[in-house]
């Protein structure tokens, strides 16, 4: 679905899975540090949007997903995942009640099976399960101080909300200072954000991604895939871990969403994600394997780049003390 806003000025369109929104506006830098200061906005109308109503809404997906959703008050942002029996990330719901339904946006390309799955689970359910996306868009503020009359969900960063896809016209002249998606994937990497699909794959468990407390509730009844967020939480490590790379700015070349990363000259993960920062410079994320050195220095694509601990790979260490300790 193609963005009205594509037709600002300077509009220069995003390529997958962004497509269908800007870019940049003509100046992402500019744009970076305008949404750095507050001001501005970014067209997420790309992202799909899936709407529960319904009574049981709230019970119901706190039975279906990792999060504790049971009782979420309106207003109340909150993340939620959709696991496989094997506790593998299928899907990734940011996810905010109104009071009588709860709205989620998720990656471009995921509604429909998500809505699927949802219909397929509603058995004596009182739930409605809609794909709103053709008439809802998703814009992201940041800051998210002030009054609006959209459904917001607050971030720490910023805060989305839900616009009747007719009103974005009409919302971004009034918002004023568009930004592209490469001053918000900037932000987002610099803040070490991961994103569903592009630093996840079909492996993916969250312990690697660092999605335990905010995505995973550890103290909730049970779940599809919850045995396996479980035993790699008290007595094992994830076999990877997300971490943010500083690439060598002195390299005009910028890593790439595959890209290999070695150690070495061994190949021990690859590129999720990457961006030039407004402060920063060329940033990245990357999931590497777990016993990779904090401390090495790693090569993307060939350009040298230092790490910074995302996830530690010393999780699932906190139990094993009490746990030898019960057995003298």
């Amino acid at each position: 679905m193609t963005s009205p806003l594509l037709s600002l000025p300077g509009a220069v369109p995003a390529d997958p899975p962004d497509a269908g929104v800007a870019w940049h506006y003509g100046d992402p830098l500019r744009e970076q540090r305008g949404l750095a200061a507050g001001e501005g906005f970014v067209d997420l109308s790309h992202r799909e949007v899936v709407r529960v109503a319904g009574p049981d809404r709230l019970t119901w997906l706190h039975s279906l997903t990792s999060q504790h959703l049971e009782r979420l008050e309106p207003r109340e942002a909150s993340t939620a995942l959709v696991l496989s029996p094997q506790g593998r990330v299928e899907h990734a719901l940011a996810l905010v009640d109104d009071g009588t339904a709860v709205w989620a946006h998720v990656e471009p390309g995921t509604s429909g099976a998500l809505v699927d799955f949802l219909t397929m689970m509603r058995f004596r359910a009182d739930v409605d399960v809609a794909d709103v996306t053709a008439e809802y868009a998703v814009v992201w503020e940041p800051g998210g101080d002030g009054e609006t009359p959209y459904l917001a969900r607050a971030g720490a960063r910023g805060r989305e909300l839900f616009v009747p896809r007719a009103e974005l016209p009409a919302y971004a002249e009034r918002r004023g200072s568009p930004a592209g998606v490469w001053a918000y994937e900037a932000l987002r990497i610099a803040a070490h954000e991961p994103r569903f699909g592009r630093d996840t794959d079909h492996k993916t468990i969250p312990h690697e991604v660092g999605w335990i407390g905010t995505a995973v509730h550890l103290d909730k009844g049970c779940y599809r895939g919850q045995e396996t967020v479980a035993r790699v939480h008290n007595t094992g490590h994830p076999p990877r871990r997300l971490v943010f790379l500083h690439f060598d700015g002195s390299v005009e070349t910028l890593p790439a969403h595959g890209d290999a990363v070695e150690d070495g000259g061994r190949e021990v993960g690859v590129v999720t994600s990457s961006a030039r920062h407004h402060e920063l410079g060329p940033i990245g994320l990357a999931l590497v394997k777990r016993a990779v050195p904090v401390d090495a220095t790693l090569f993307a694509a060939g350009v040298p780049a230092a790490q910074e601990v995302v996830v530690s790979p010393d999780a699932g260490l906190h139990l094993r003390p009490k746990q030898l300790l019960s057995r003298d």
